[in-house]
């Protein structure tokens, strides 16, 4: 192993003044109360970013339903059925009709979490003038730049270089341990680089990976080093290096220490048709580990897991099916990626403090090409998942009546949805807003909420039940008839019985697959005796009871 290999890996990052529960006393001092109260309580929050490297074909992960005939007509040859066994999943029938989506079919773990109150999407997502190069475009949206500017930083190395100055002269240290970044990978990025160009991120795929790495190196240092231009490079290694050992042996006892729920599972291969390469779920053992390490008690503030082959100008879909294939794999990597990693989080007490989001360097044409594929293209959804997320459609279906050279329009600026998350979830302060460039898109006017009620979670749970609900009976109580009403959000199995004070099943009302929407019934309950009964809604994922009185 050589120096420059494992400097590739080095965590050139980390730096903390002295913290009162995690706080620097400084930013105590200037803020009120309240002000304390929120940024202290914001210490242990964590956002986590999914690059999905390649371009992600949107419009076949969000279909307008209200544009279907049009969006056929532009990619015929691989478009999602609207309907059937492996047709499009309808997101939410509350919303407006121009505003339907439906979900590509393998995302159905999305399609759960939306319906929990625990995803939002934001529509057609890019930046002005875009770049079509993979790389530029990447480093455009870890700038947090426009596209003809150019930088040795970006806004996640800049924001915590604020958050934590010093770096990386004073860290590790006893109120900042951890690496203030980790990115999963064999090398460390421009995202998480600072103003002067040193990273506040190591990159590692595993903590005992990292940690052998670094043992490797395996060259005594010098006893003394030269007062020489040439000497104070060497220094500077020589502490990295240093820097290094403390970070990798403090890694792997995190790991050691920490533990992912045992009744989660995350998935490890696509079920269906696909090429061989994209069966894997590379994403999921990256989340798996993030969780693993939050359990055991990392302070690391940002996450950046990555997941490739969205570059999909050929071969996107299968020839026969175009529910399956490339793309199809990819959808379901993510969606059930992120449904076992917020069941982990929830499972290990986590969950209030983790926000995640996704991210792609650009989108692909509105129209496919002649090989099963579509091209670099301009906008894109991104998906923000968390208990604390507020669940909501931002912005509007794409107009596929509207294109620019087949290209879709975008509606917001990737900045608005980064700085969104900084400002609302990670409470960044003026100072650190500053340092990421995002102030001029959190105006009033291009500010958009994706955070919830960080406390209660009531904007989740009152999402979940708008959607999902069973009322009471009504008349209760009842003598004869008496209605029940219940709304489901999706296409599923319905089971809705009758059960008496012992739990036994008076009479089966419906057993059946029932397409999302509200429904009415009547039972009669004349000649059965008095009492209490306990009326009972299950469906794949929600179950609810009410309490029916006979008299």
């Amino acid at each position: 192993m050589n120096r420059r290999s494992f400097l590739k890996k080095a965590p050139v990052a980390a730096s903390t003044p002295l913290l009162l529960n995690g706080l620097s006393l400084r930013a105590l001092a200037e803020q009120s109360p309240i002000q304390q109260l929120a940024a202290s309580s914001a210490n242990d929050r964590v956002l986590v970013i999914i690059q999905l490297h390649g371009g992600n074909d949107g419009l076949n992960a969000l279909i307008p339903i209200n544009q279907y005939s049009r969006y056929y007509d532009l990619r015929p040859n691989i478009a999602i059925a609207d309907k059937g066994s492996r047709g499009i999943i309808q997101l939410d029938n509350t919303l407006a009709d121009e505003q339907q989506l439906g979900l590509h079919p393998d995302m159905l773990g999305m399609k759960e979490l939306y319906d929990e109150g625990q995803m939002a999407i934001v529509q057609s997502v890019a930046y002005d003038n875009i770049n079509g190069s993979h790389f530029r475009s990447r480093d455009i949206w870890f700038m947090g730049g426009d596209y003809d500017e150019y930088m040795d930083s970006a806004w996640m190395g800049r924001y915590l270089d604020q958050l934590f100055p010093g770096y990386p002269n004073q860290y590790p240290n006893d109120g900042m341990p951890d690496p203030l970044g980790i990115e999963i990978g064999n090398s460390v990025s421009l995202a998480f680089h600072r103003d002067n160009g040193i990273p506040t991120s190591i990159a590692i795929n595993n903590p005992e990976q990292f940690y052998n790495l670094i043992n490797s190196v395996g060259v005594d240092p010098p006893e003394s080093v030269a007062d020489t231009y040439y000497g104070h490079e060497l220094q500077w290694i020589l502490d990295i290096e240093k820097k290094s050992n403390q970070y990798a042996g403090r890694l792997r006892e995190l790991y050691e220490k920490g533990r992912n729920s045992a009744g989660v599972q995350y998935p490890e291969k696509y079920p269906l048709n696909a090429p061989a390469q994209s069966v894997r779920n590379g994403l999921a053992p990256q989340l798996k580990m993030i969780a693993r390490l939050l359990s055991g008690g990392i302070k690391t503030k940002i996450f950046l897991a990555r997941i490739g082959g969205f570059d999909t100008h050929a071969s996107q879909v299968e020839a026969h099916d175009a529910s399956m294939g490339v793309h199809a794999a990819l959808l379901y990597h993510i969606s059930e990626a992120m449904k076992a990693f917020q069941a982990d989080l929830k499972n290990l007490g986590l969950d209030n403090r983790v926000m995640t989001v996704t991210m792609s360097e650009f989108g692909r044409r509105a129209k496919s090409n002649g090989s099963y594929g579509t091209d670099h293209g301009t906008a894109a959804p991104m998906f923000v998942f968390g208990r604390n997320v507020k669940p909501s459609v931002v912005g509007a279906n794409p107009d596929l009546s509207n294109l620019n050279r087949n290209n879709l329009r975008h509606q917001f600026d990737y900045r608005q949805v980064f700085g969104s998350l900084v400002q609302d979830w990670m409470l960044a302060d003026s100072a650190a807003l500053d340092r990421t460039g995002f102030n001029e898109f959190l105006t009033p006017e291009k500010k958009i909420t994706l955070v919830g009620d960080p406390v209660t979670s009531v904007d989740s749970i009152e999402f979940a039940r708008q959607r999902y609900y069973l009322r009471p009976c009504s008349p209760n109580p009842a003598e004869g008839l008496t209605q029940i009403q219940y709304r489901i959000n999706a296409r599923e199995w319905v089971q809705l019985e009758v059960l008496n004070s012992m739990g036994n099943t008076i009479q089966t009302i419906v057993n059946q697959t029932q397409t999302a929407g509200e429904y009415t019934k009547t039972i009669d309950v004349t000649d059965w005796p008095t009492g209490a009964y306990i009326v009972s809604i299950k469906t794949t994922g929600w179950q609810e009871t009410t309490k029916l009185i006979v008299v």
